[in-house]
């Protein structure tokens, strides 16, 4: 267990590095191939771009997603992820916490994914925990994704709506900074529940309460839509072979993937649905 918490939790810091590595080596070959900066917080959709990515050089680094809008806004990369709740409230609060970064009128949405998230235990635990408030029951006790990441904003969220709070739940000061490592802490029995998306739960064979479902998107500037290697990207993300995959990932589903649009074309389609 313990070599598989180190796994998913270096994993995505060693996939960083070697496209970083890759970054460099593409721009000493003099630009022969351009490269697309991709900034993005963890996600298993947005993992599988660099194995179909044959026809583009794809630099994907991941952060969360506030450094990635900063990252964006500074130029220092072409692309960033965001995520949403699908629900309208709670989408418009979370765009709120990043106003500064996304109030660009420039700016455009790339729709990707929709994800579920929700609390992961292991299975037959008892008692069994049915929802957020049995996170407060004495004795139990949780595993955190990191403060900075959008995730952990959502749970605070969900756990408002119930009159809940962080400081009310054993363990929620302690960290991790992916799915997959938070998943892996819960099935190493290191703690009882976490907090994450379903891919992960199914990925280490635990059980799964779906709470919310998020979008799962890319932001851009205008111009940047014109670049051939962006252009190929959308070709891809609007492919058949991209489409069955994403389609294979539990709790993870195609949305308008490759479609461009703005923020608000984005939430007022959301309040449609």
């Amino acid at each position: 267990w313990s070599e598989q918490r180190v796994r998913a939790r270096l994993g995505p810091q060693i996939d960083s590095m070697a496209s970083e590595l890759n970054n460099q080596l593409q721009q000493l070959l003099a630009g022969t191939h351009p490269v697309l900066r991709l900034h993005a917080s963890h996600g298993y959709a947005v993992a599988l771009l660099p194995e179909f990515s044959d026809r583009l050089e794809l630099d994907l680094r991941y952060c969360n997603q506030s450094d990635a809008l900063l990252a964006l806004d500074r130029g220092d990369c072409d692309i960033a992820s965001f995520h949403l709740p699908t629900c309208p409230d709670l989408a418009a609060r979370a765009r709120a916490n990043h106003d500064s970064l996304l109030a660009d009128d420039d700016l455009r949405i790339i729709r990707f994914v929709t994800r579920r998230e929700g609390l992961m235990t292991r299975r037959g635990h008892k008692p069994a925990i049915t929802g957020l408030a049995d996170l407060t029951r004495p004795g139990l006790t949780f595993i955190n994704r990191d403060q900075h990441s959008g995730t952990r904003f959502l749970f605070r969220m969900l756990l408002e709506q119930q009159g809940l709070a962080e400081h009310d739940i054993r363990g929620a000061q302690r960290e991790e900074f992916t799915h997959s490592a938070v998943a892996a802490h819960v099935a190493a029995g290191m703690a009882d529940a976490g907090f994450g998306v379903e891919m992960a739960a199914h990925q280490f064979s635990l059980d799964f309460l779906h709470l919310a479902t998020e979008h799962y998107f890319l932001v851009c500037h205008t111009d940047s839509l014109a670049q051939n290697n962006l252009r190929k990207l959308l070709e891809l993300m609007r492919s058949d072979t991209f489409l069955e995959a994403i389609g294979k990932l539990p709790g993870y589903q195609p949305d308008r993937c490759g479609e461009v649009c703005t923020f608000s074309e984005l939430l007022a389609s959301t309040r449609a649905e």
